[in-house]
């Protein structure tokens, strides 16, 4: 079966992630025991025990994740599953890169820390909202943009799937875009809470840092492509890889037509690793009937595994 690994970004994080799979699996263990000691702080009791105030903060929340990703990664790794494509939303492209060979694991413990810092403090600079408008079609999100630009910066920021569009800006054009979105018959826009305006031109600082980050840095060919979120398109050279890491805090996340890439080039089913089942979620509304799983915790690595290893013996 040709499979697409996928990695899930901010806002999957809780209380409690990754706990039961380290307590069962040495390889997990030792994911989070990297993470404290590169990081310098016991990220893994934070993970575990929370309190999830600190845990939100984008400082903590962006390697918290990484880590998890890269927990249950190692954990499929081990049993045989190779992806032919990875990719990953927003802050889970960079665990794809680990998962693809690009970045070691140590880099990526820094960048997205550094990353958190960063976008915390453009939002400090820059004070901005993101908004999740439901039930309306991505080219009237963007016209509701558009309408309510005279009132300051705002954005498509995520094309997450059919009907599901993220907005990004200034406060007040946030608001405004939302309202001209439900008069152009939105079912819903909800307010997202989040510390900036993600993936909007008010992360300019943020993706200045971030690149002189990206500089600091070993970034390699991967050993499969990467679906990358502000091309919706493969990169594996690792010049391409920099290039579409640093333009991502700026760009949309083309999350939907990644995966419609995907599907178009063959891949036959998902595994979302790491954090929730959201990404599998989002898949269900672009193709209902597309085979995926997730590896959050022992039971999930247990359930994908016994079905790939079906799916394996029906194909052979």
């Amino acid at each position: 079966m040709k499979l697409a690994f996928l990695f899930p970004g901010q806002g999957a994080q809780g209380v409690g992630m990754g706990r039961a799979l380290a307590d069962a699996e040495p390889a997990a263990q030792d994911a989070f025991g990297t993470a404290d000691r590169v990081l310098g702080y016991a990220l893994s009791e934070l993970c575990w025990d929370g309190p999830a105030e600190d845990l939100k903060k984008s400082v903590h929340t962006q390697p918290a994740l990484l880590t998890h990703s890269v927990a249950a990664w190692r954990l499929v790794a081990a049993a045989g599953l190779e992806p032919a494509f990875v990719a990953g939303h927003s802050l889970g492209e960079y665990s794809a890169c680990v998962a693809a060979g690009a970045l070691s694991f140590e880099d990526a413990l820094r960048l997205t820390q550094r990353r958190g810092e960063l976008m915390y403090e453009a939002g400090l600079g820059s004070p901005g909202a993101m908004a999740a408008v439901l039930g309306l079609p991505a080219s009237e999100v963007e016209a509701a943009c558009e309408e309510a630009s005279a009132v300051g910066i705002v954005r498509a920021a995520n094309f997450n799937a059919p009907g599901q569009v993220v907005v990004s800006g200034d406060p007040a054009a946030v608001e405004a875009a939302c309202a001209a979105a439900k008069a152009r018959g939105a079912r819903r826009a909800i307010r997202l809470e989040v510390s900036g305006a993600f993936h909007s031109p008010l992360m300019e600082p943020a993706a200045k840092g971030l690149a002189a980050a990206l500089d600091q840095v070993t970034l390699r060919d991967a050993r499969c492509p990467i679906v990358c979120n502000a091309w919706a398109r493969p990169a594996q050279r690792a010049d391409e890889i920099r290039a579409a890491l640093e333009e991502q805090l700026l760009a949309p996340v083309r999350w939907e037509a990644s995966m419609r890439l995907l599907l178009s080039l063959g891949v036959e089913g998902f595994v979302e690793l790491g954090a929730g089942k959201v990404l599998c979620g989002l898949l269900r509304t672009i193709q209902k009937d597309t085979a995926s799983w997730n590896v959050e915790d022992p039971g999930s690595l247990a359930a994908t595994l016994a079905a790939l290893a079906s799916a394996a013996g029906r194909n052979a």
